[in-house]
């Protein structure tokens, strides 16, 4: 696999602004955790640690390429949704869980920062950084733009903000279960109406509905399976995809399909797709679900359920089923993935390789074609959604 390296940290704040601006380009926002790593499958922070930072990826170039890198928090806890672009592709958000102890710099504590990122600036630049809940984790933009949510999965809360002219203004945080439940993934549905936040604490899936700036918990409560953790609805808006990661025990765990056009919405289809379902993205035309499994590479070698590398999986999405179509091996502990607008591309990103993975896909296969290599750990991945 091909590799293009940043030639320093500082240099990648330059910027092809024409690639950003352009009409043909489509970014991808990647967020990379410096200090994260894995010490024979155990946590561990990487010493030294480097800075986070967020990489600017134009997936319009083949193969794609890097056109900016910018300083700025964020995390390898939480599902790898922690980053959210604006349906025009204005501004992106990416929140932390976690940081550097400052009483033991061996450690990490929850965090609660979210940054805004203005990604029209030549060059691209963060303009704001406010506070969330503890643990700032899943992050969603409304079809609308008007709008973010962010899931903080210490505190069982999200918050609510409000976005005007690409400036954020916090609003009310809504409670779902208790400081345990876990809230974790949030997507909305395209007509804004519904957004679903999964809850891997409690096993629970909230459905929240909005009412222009309203937002509120239904009584309506969703169960797809054990601990779920990434979520997308489709484009359609007809239904929705969620990974089940599991205890991490070693066997084997799920996607669901969630049917949006019931009333009520409720899951409908469970398939098995190996070990630790990380991150899971719909394709932009709703037919392919392209999840990052495990698959053990996050185990002590010595470990009966180790694998020296993990996946990633298509599945099909007919009406309300899913069946596989192609799966590839990638590297290890790998977070979360994105598609090209035309769906003929998926990018993975591998924390222990500090790398973004490019497949090509046909519709039947998925060949490797070329990969990226970053200064941290990519950690949690996103593009304009509409």
């Amino acid at each position: 696999m091909r590799s293009k390296h940043l030639t320093g940290f500082a240099a990648g704040l330059f910027v092809l602004s024409a690639c950003i601006c352009g009409a043909n380009a489509q970014i991808a926002v990647s967020a990379n955790d410096g200090r994260a790593t894995l010490n024979d499958g155990a946590n561990a922070v990487v010493d030294p640690p480097v800075p986070d930072s967020v990489t600017l990826i134009d997936l319009s170039a083949m193969p794609p390429k890097v056109i900016a890198e910018i300083a700025a928090p964020a995390s390898v806890v939480g599902p790898p949704t922690s980053v959210a672009v604006s349906p025009d592709g204005s501004i992106a958000l990416v929140s932390a869980a976690t940081k550097l102890d400052p009483a033991d710099p061996k450690k990490v504590v929850p965090d609660n920062r979210v940054s805004v990122i203005d990604l029209k600036a030549t060059p691209p630049a963060v303009t704001a950084t406010l506070e969330s809940g503890p643990g700032a984790a899943g992050v969603a933009i409304h079809p609308s733009g008007n709008l973010a949510l962010v899931a903080n999965r210490n505190e069982g809360t999200v918050s609510v903000f409000t976005i005007v002219g690409g400036a954020l203004t916090a609003g009310p945080k809504i409670a779902l279960g208790d400081a345990k439940s876990g809230p974790s993934g949030i997507s909305f549905t395209p007509d804004g109406k519904t957004a679903l936040v999964t809850r891997d604490g409690d096993h629970k899936i909230s459905v929240l509905t909005i009412d222009g700036g309203n937002v509120e918990a239904s009584k309506r409560e969703l169960s797809a399976g054990i601990r779920p953790y990434g979520v997308d609805i489709s484009a359609r808006g007809d239904v929705a995809a969620v990974a089940n990661i599991g205890t991490g025990s070693g066997d084997a765990d799920t996607v669901s399909l969630i049917d949006m056009k019931a009333s009520p919405p409720r899951v409908v289809e469970t398939f098995t797709v190996g070990q630790t379902p990380e991150g899971l993205k719909m394709s932009p035309d709703g037919q392919f679900v392209a999840v990052t499994v495990m698959n053990g590479s996050n185990k002590p070698k010595a470990s009966p359920f180790f694998n020296d590398n993990g996946l990633v999986v298509i599945l099909s999405v007919n009406d309300t089923k899913l069946a596989k179509v192609a799966e590839a091996k990638v590297g290890h502990w790998c977070q979360g993935a994105a598609w090209s607008k035309d769906g003929k591309t998926v990018i993975v990103q591998c924390m222990i390789e500090r790398e973004l993975q490019m497949f090509g896909f046909d519709g039947k296969d998925l060949k490797p074609v070329g990969a990226i290599k970053l200064k941290a750990g990519p950690a949690a991945i996103a593009t304009a959604q509409r």
